[in-house]
């Protein structure tokens, strides 16, 4: 690790985190308690990228720190076996989105709440300029990606963003709300999770001509199916 860089990278960030500390870009700004920035290593080589902060995101000031973090924090610690601090933890939206604003139930972000604070996340991405970006759920996948598709038909495969490869996966939350810890989405998550980390171990990518600029599909050469891959189902 370049100390120097990654000092460069924290000065940068802690930079594009003041000159938002007043947004009131968008209609979220009128509810929030917290904007939530985003936390992690600015040297990362991976970026976990969600849709926005929810109730306990709002309250505290961080990303992922209720029940759906308690899970990405599993996959991160248990089965990738990296420190949570390690890794680069962002959202699309900064402020927490709720139905009619009433501040009780959580919503995806809409697009003019994404248009409003989706060029934040992309500054950060162009400062941390991680290895590989991982998408969790629809609002993140189709926004980095500038995509109608769904994560069900895009999860296990990769993209690109600005050169970087995307691995798209189900959300946290999602695989809560579908049976938790006896969900069969865990399996899913963890195929795409041992892809990454077959990408970051070798970083050999397939010799096949594609057109990145257009976020199409892309491969990489991976050898491993089965569950020895560094970590441990989560």
């Amino acid at each position: 690790m370049d100390s120097k860089n990654q000092t460069v990278k924290t000065v940068m960030l802690e930079e594009l985190k003041e000159s938002i500390a007043g947004c009131t870009a968008c209609k979220l700004s009128t509810t929030r308690k917290n904007i939530v920035f985003g936390e992690g290593n600015p040297d990362a080589r991976v970026m976990f990228i969600g849709e926005g902060p929810g109730k306990d995101e709002d309250i505290q000031g961080r990303p992922f720190v209720g029940r759906a973090g308690i899970l990405l924090t599993a996959i991160i610690e248990k089965g990738m076996k990296l420190r949570r601090s390690d890794v680069y933890i962002g959202n699309v939206v900064k402020c927490r989105p709720t139905v009619n604003l009433e501040g009780t139930r959580d919503r995806p972000p809409e697009d003019d709440e994404k248009e409003a604070c989706g060029g934040y996340l992309k500054k950060q991405i162009s400062i941390i300029r991680p290895e590989v970006i991982i998408t969790l759920g629809n609002p993140a996948t189709r926004f980095l990606l500038n995509t109608k598709q769904g994560i069900t038909k895009m999860r296990g495969t990769w993209y690109t963003y600005e050169g970087i490869p995307v691995m798209p996966t189900f959300h946290p939350s999602y695989i809560l709300r579908n049976g938790g810890d006896s969900s069969p989405l865990k399996k899913l998550v963890w195929e795409d999770i041992k892809k990454v980390l077959e990408y970051l171990e070798k970083g050999i990518r397939d010799a096949e001509d594609v057109d990145n600029e257009n976020n199409e599909t892309i491969k990489l050469t991976t050898r491993h199916n089965n569950d020895t891959v560094q970590g441990s189902l989560f």
